[in-house]
């Protein structure tokens, strides 16, 4: 089994990258990672770690379902809910293939937030 402190340390680091513009906050009790002002269901990313996995919570997949093209079945095999990528380990291909996929979500996500015309 994975040391699941390296898979869910190594997926911080790859969210690290949007802390300049996101606030820290929770989401039942998960930290997230969301535009500053908005709350609830709006955030960007939520971590939430059990014992077998480490699960990323991306709402916003569901709004942005495109940023998913271009990922391999292997990545969009980790999708295991609307939102949650769950990651019983992470190994070098699928990182690279999680942060590709966090920078396709956040360029729409932040179009949205930051342009208050968009609704």
């Amino acid at each position: 089994m994975a040391d699941l402190d390296v898979v869910e340390a190594r997926i911080w680091a790859l969210l690290d990258r949007y802390r300049d513009e996101l606030e820290e906050a929770t989401i039942y009790g998960m930290p997230s990672l969301r535009w500053p002002g908005t709350g609830g269901h709006e955030y960007f990313a939520a971590v939430q770690r059990s014992a077998r996995k480490v699960s990323l919570y991306a709402i916003a997949v569901d709004t942005w379902p495109e940023a998913l093209h271009g990922s391999s079945e292997r990545f969009v095999g980790r999708r295991t809910g609307k939102a949650t990528f769950s990651f019983p380990s992470l190994d070098d291909e699928l990182a690279q293939e999680l942060e590709a996929f966090l920078a396709r979500l956040y360029q729409p996500y932040r179009a949205h937030h930051a342009d208050p015309s968009s609704g």
